[in-house]
This record gives C-alpha cells, sequence and structure tokens, in this order.
C-alpha cells in the first residue's frame, strides 16, 4: 500500500515538472515572439519590395551600418563590398543622420572603378528608417553634370569662334576711315571685311541649324527620299570648287536606294562631307561618292586624297568647334560645326557615321541609314 502511493507521488511530482517545464518553455517563445515584434516593427513592411523594385541605387542599414538590404544599383555602383557600405562620404551622411534624426540631401563624387579616371556623380538621400534602420538612396547625375559641362563648353566655344570675326569686323572697320584716300586700301580692307562677314554668317547659321537638330524631332515629317537625288544635289553644290581646282567628284554605286527622312537635312549632311574632302584635298585628287546597301542598310561613303586625319583626333572630329588643324581650317573657312551636324543629321535618322583616315592618304565618312521598307507607309504618304 506504501509503495503505491510512492508510485503516485512519484507520477504527479513527474507530471507537475513536465508541465512547469512546458510553461517555461512556452512563455519563452512569447518572450522571443515579442522581442521578433518590438525588432520587426521598426522596418515598414514591404521595405525589401521596394528596394528590389528601383532602378536607382538603394539600401538599407542596420544600427551596425551593415547593409541588409540593397538594390542592384548599388552594387553596380560600387556602393556596397561584402554587404558593407564602402564610401566614407556617404557614411559621413549616415552618421550625421544617426546624430539628430534630420533627413538630408547632398551631393557626392565618387570613384567609378579600381583606377579612379572616371567619377560618377551621386545624389544621395539619408533618412531614418524605423527606429533601428538608416535608408540611403542614391541617383546617378553624372549625365546630368556632363550635360551641363558641354553646354558651358558649348557657350565658351560660341564666345570664341564669334569673337574672332566680329573683332576683325572692328579692326577692318577702323583701319577704312585712315585709308579712304587709298582706293587700294579700301578695297582690300572691304575684301576682308567681306570674307569675315560671310564668316560669322556661316557661324551663326551651323549655330542655329544645330540647335534645330537637337530640338525637333526630324522623323516627325519624315518622306520617302532617293539617295541619288541627295547625291546629285550635293555634288552640284561643290562642282565649281573642285572643277576650278581640278578636281574630280565620282559618284558610283547602288541607284535608286531610299531612305525614309528629311531630305533637306540629308543633302546638308552629304554637302558638308563632300565640302570638307574639296576643302582637304590638293588640286587635281579625286573624290569619291559612293552607295552600296544590304541586309536592310544603305551605306553613302565619300573618300578623298586629302591630308589626312591623325588617328588619336578621330574619335573626335564630329565634337563641336574641333580642328584637326586650326591654321589650315580658318584659311579654308572651316567652322568645326560641319561634322557635328552631320552626326546630329544622320543619328536623328536613326543611322551612325564612321570616320577613317591615314596621314597623306586621305579619308573616308561612311554614313549608314536604315534602308526604307516599302511595306511601311510614310507619315506624309508621298515619295519624293
Amino acid at each position: 500500500m506504501e509503495t503505491g502511493w510512492l508510485v503516485l507521488l512519484s507520477v504527479a511530482l513527474g507530471l507537475f515538472v513536465g508541465a512547469g517545464f512546458v510553461l517555461l518553455l512556452h512563455m519563452a517563445e512569447r518572450r522571443g515572439n515579442n522581442a521578433v515584434t518590438v525588432v520587426a516593427a521598426s522596418v515598414p513592411d514591404g521595405v525589401d519590395q521596394v528596394i528590389d523594385a528601383l532602378d536607382s541605387a538603394g539600401l538599407v542599414l542596420d544600427p551596425s551600418n551593415n547593409v541588409v538590404k540593397a538594390s542592384e544599383m548599388a552594387y553596380t555602383y560600387g556602393l556596397v563590398v561584402n554587404q558593407l557600405l564602402v564610401h566614407d562620404d556617404i557614411l559621413e551622411i549616415v552618421a550625421a543622420v544617426r546624430r539628430d534624426g534630420d533627413s538630408r540631401n547632398e551631393e557626392v563624387t565618387l570613384a567609378r572603378g579600381p583606377f579612379g579616371e572616371a567619377s560618377i556623380h551621386l545624389e544621395v538621400r539619408v533618412a531614418r528608417l524605423g527606429s533601428r534602420y538608416v535608408l540611403v538612396l542614391a541617383e546617378d547625375r553624372t549625365d546630368a553634370y556632363r550635360l551641363e559641362e558641354v553646354r558651358r563648353d558649348f557657350i565658351a566655344n560660341i564666345s570664341h569662334e564669334l569673337k574672332t570675326p566680329i573683332g576683325a569686323i572692328a579692326l577692318l572697320a577702323e583701319a577704312l576711315e585712315p585709308a579712304s584716300d587709298d582706293p587700294d586700301q579700301v578695297r582690300r580692307f572691304a575684301k576682308r571685311m567681306g570674307t569675315e562677314a560671310t564668316r560669322l554668317a556661316q557661324i551663326t547659321r551651323e549655330i542655329i541649324e544645330l540647335s534645330r537638330l537637337q530640338a525637333t524631332d526630324i522623323l516627325a515629317s519624315a518622306k520617302l527620299i532617293d539617295i541619288d537625288g541627295i547625291i546629285s544635289t550635293a555634288v552640284d553644290q561643290n562642282h565649281v570648287v573642285a572643277d576650278a581646282r581640278g578636281m574630280t567628284l565620282a559618284v558610283g554605286g547602288a541607284k535608286h536606294v531610299e531612305v525614309i527622312g528629311d531630305e533637306a537635312l540629308l543633302t546638308l549632311a552629304v554637302n558638308n562631307l563632300i565640302a570638307n574632302a574639296v576643302q582637304y584635298s590638293p588640286d587635281g585628287s579625286r573624290i569619291g561618292i559612293g552607295v552600296h546597301h544590304d541586309e536592310g542598310v544603305v551605306e553613302l561613303v565619300i573618300t578623298d586624297q586629302g591630308i589626312g586625319i591623325p588617328e588619336e583626333d578621330l574619335p573626335r572630329v564630329f565634337e563641336r568647334f574641333f580642328r584637326v588643324d586650326q591654321a589650315r581650317s580658318r584659311n579654308t573657312g572651316g567652322t568645326g560645326l560641319g561634322l557635328s551636324i552631320v552626326k546630329h543629321v544622320v543619328q536623328n535618322h536613326g543611322g551612325d557615321i564612321r570616320a577613317w583616315s591615314q596621314i597623306g592618304q586621305g579619308s573616308t565618312f561612311t554614313i549608314r541609314l536604315p534602308e526604307a521598307n516599302r511595306a511601311t507607309p510614310v507619315s506624309q504618304g508621298e515619295k519624293r
């Protein structure tokens, strides 16, 4: 009897201890869940999805500045390495936000790549995310900086280019009065003034043309154009100068190839290339103008036997106001805008332009345009 009571007591004691153990486990689980809830509450729901959807750089930092989430662009920009934010300038902004809690917007310039040869300009916004985390957003502003530099350079170049003919005209005008009794001097000064005025008018005209090319959609009023007509008109515009210097303008290649675009602008582009070939080629030389087409691409090729372009200058020949030989360009009346206009005309027609040259052997410029598809209706519904 006594043994039975002992067994019952042991069982009861075991059940009590087990129940207590289960209760302790349950309390621990609830405490853990509460802790998780407290932590999770400081990070708004959906942060992961938002970061993943960003086209720009975005990342979330924990209190130790470990990266707990980052967008693809954050890695592309080199902001995150081994789950750490590695740029001190941005870390300083983060530290300031942690101190006072105020969001900040700042622009930073970071080296792109290990050698620091190029820079990336970022507009960075840093803000608190709940009570524990910090959100960093970075927008690439490099293109905007580059465009601003181009704008500044363009204005500086225009000022310089206009200053030369305007200054020359002013000096010649001053010289005319003292020379009023010398008809030969007056005629010489007047001729020079006419030359500078023509150059000034050409620069102004080409600047306006270039601005129009960058501000309008050429293909909005595109028409079907026969390349033969473009070449014929451009060659006619250069025949007088070429004939006077004993040059041959030889046209060959495919006939009746058609493209869609603006006839006047394409004629301007081809004319500029032929005029350049005439200007920088020796008397009695031959300039070739050829047309090829294959697999939907039209190639218009202008080849000369001129002085050529140094290899290091080839990538820059399509820049505004760039001249390979400054003195020679001024003597021939070049403005440095012709090839830039050609490039914009071609690009606005969905094509590209390439240059090849060898010093003393001549140059070749190739315009590549999409060939017109007769099955595709033209916006104006007419053929030129």
